[in-house]
């Protein structure tokens, strides 16, 4: 990797890696939140709804915490099933009322046996494992293990086993497990490691990271996202998607 690549994904790291991001950006909702259950659960959710723009993404979180009363664990530990009517005009694309209604009934039944969302992703991470690819799969099978889960509702929880590139599962992981100083990324969850994390690999950051020599896989699938991650750990093996700050960024700039 030449010194120029090198030089401008350090740079950009340390100029998007900083708390004026957040207001603009998704990982804005949960740094509205103190309590960790209610980081985690709106963490996900904006992850899971961040596609589009950002303006709207924000707008349509912030519209699904004022439906739980805004108190998003709370609400899910507690509610009555006459609660629920009230979600049954939410709407994000193509994420519906099935959607929202069956991620409620998911996280009500999963937090009733567990204090934190970080055991569904890291009960599979074997104590060998390169990447958190074990952790994602694993979680997609737990996702859908209630019965009569909807089938539609599969096509927004991602899993390396379709070969796809998992980004908003990614990004959210990144929220979770990353720890710096900087105050964007949260660094709550200690079992799954920084350096097990796969960059994120959205239209911004693969358009990017190909002109910059990152990416040569001609598909966008999880195998570039790999091919991605194995290159940005020539920079820094203990925290590679620390520069999908720096590669997101430029794909925004470019844009703006």
């Amino acid at each position: 990797m030449n010194s120029f690549v090198i030089e401008l994904l350090e740079e950009k790291f340390q100029e998007f890696n900083q708390p004026n991001f957040i207001p603009n950006d998704p990982i804005c909702i949960p740094h509205s939140f103190s309590q960790k259950q209610d980081i985690e659960i709106m963490g996900f959710w904006a992850s899971i709804l961040a596609w589009g723009q950002r303006k709207t993404i924000i707008n349509k979180c912030n519209e699904l915490i004022t439906l739980m009363d805004g108190a998003p664990h709370q609400f899910i530990t507690q509610h009555q099933s006459s609660d629920l009517k009230r979600f049954l005009n939410f709407k994000h694309r193509t994420f519906n009322a099935t959607d929202t209604l069956y991620f409620i009934e998911w996280f009500k039944e999963y937090y009733a046996k567990y204090h934190s969302l970080e055991d569904a992703f890291a009960r599979f991470l074997h104590d060998t494992d390169h990447t958190t690819e074990n952790a994602l799969i694993g979680f997609h099978q737990l996702f859908f293990s209630l019965e009569d889960y909807p089938q539609r509702t599969q096509k927004h929880i991602a899993t390396p086993l379709r070969k796809s590139t998992c980004k908003r599962i990614n990004m959210f992981l990144r929220w979770m497990v990353r720890q710096d100083n900087k105050g964007v990324d949260f660094g709550i969850w200690t079992r799954i490691k920084p350096a097990q994390l796969i960059c994120p690999c959205d239209v911004h950051v693969d358009r990017v990271a190909r002109k910059l020599g990152l990416i040569q896989r001609q598909k966008t699938d999880w195998l570039t996202a790999l091919e991605l991650t194995e290159n940005l750990r020539t920079l820094d093996k203990n925290d590679p998607v620390k520069y999908d700050f720096a590669l997101f960024g430029l794909g925004v700039e470019k844009e703006m």
